[in-house]
């Protein structure tokens, strides 16, 4: 969320779950609506909670869910560049996950090539049900549509689930490390790279 506060230009590919039944919401992955902001950053605050880490508590602790929301609502509307866009899952009308696409902001990005999915979040009361990977699918098909052939994403590098979860997708660790908090160092998240080519 800190990489996007212009409008939103074409559109991403959308998925949908052709499973659901007559009379259901089918689930599916499309782009937010800024009077999805509240229920975006909800879901993102059940994340951050789950997790239960120091630095997740001091994220929580630092912003409430009005700023949270405020935040979403402005990268929604006012995205710094047309390739900023942020994705909802959504299932029985409701936001089950987001996540957001942009060009990658590495010091060693090829910027024609190289996009991101920065977040990357499933409310944990929805996961295991396909979220994640519409989720994953949408994204990887909306940095395409954008022109990128590469994609990354940064993780918890304890975060063995999300680690798998992407593996098994086909992406894979490229040796790249980081830790990223705040500017008084009272938060520190070490991170790793996973990248996967997309063309």
């Amino acid at each position: 969320m800190g990489h996007i506060s212009g409008e939103i230009a074409s559109a991403p590919v959308v998925t949908e779950n052709s499973h659901a039944t007559a009379g259901q919401y089918a689930d599916s992955v499309r782009l937010a609506l800024p009077a999805e902001s509240w229920d975006i950053a909800r879901v993102q605050r059940r994340a951050w909670s789950e997790v239960g880490d120091p630095a997740s508590r001091a994220l929580l602790s630092s912003i409430d869910l009005e700023g949270m929301a405020t935040a979403w609502h402005h990268a929604i509307t006012r995205p710094p560049e047309a390739r900023c866009r942020v994705l909802v899952a959504v299932a029985d009308g409701r936001v089950v996950g987001l996540a957001t696409t942009l060009a990658s902001q590495d010091p060693d990005a090829d910027e024609p090539q190289d996009g991101a999915i920065d977040e990357l979040i499933v409310d944990p009361a929805a996961r295991e049900q396909g979220h994640g990977s519409r989720l994953v699918n949408a994204c990887v098909d909306t940095l395409r549509a954008d022109g990128f052939s590469r994609a990354r994403h940064w993780l918890r590098s304890a975060d063995d689930g999300l680690r798998k979860f992407l593996t098994d997708a086909g992406w894979a660790p490229d040796g790249a490390h980081r830790e990223i908090g705040s500017d008084d160092e009272t938060i520190r998240i070490k991170q790793v790279r996973l990248h996967t080519a997309i063309a």
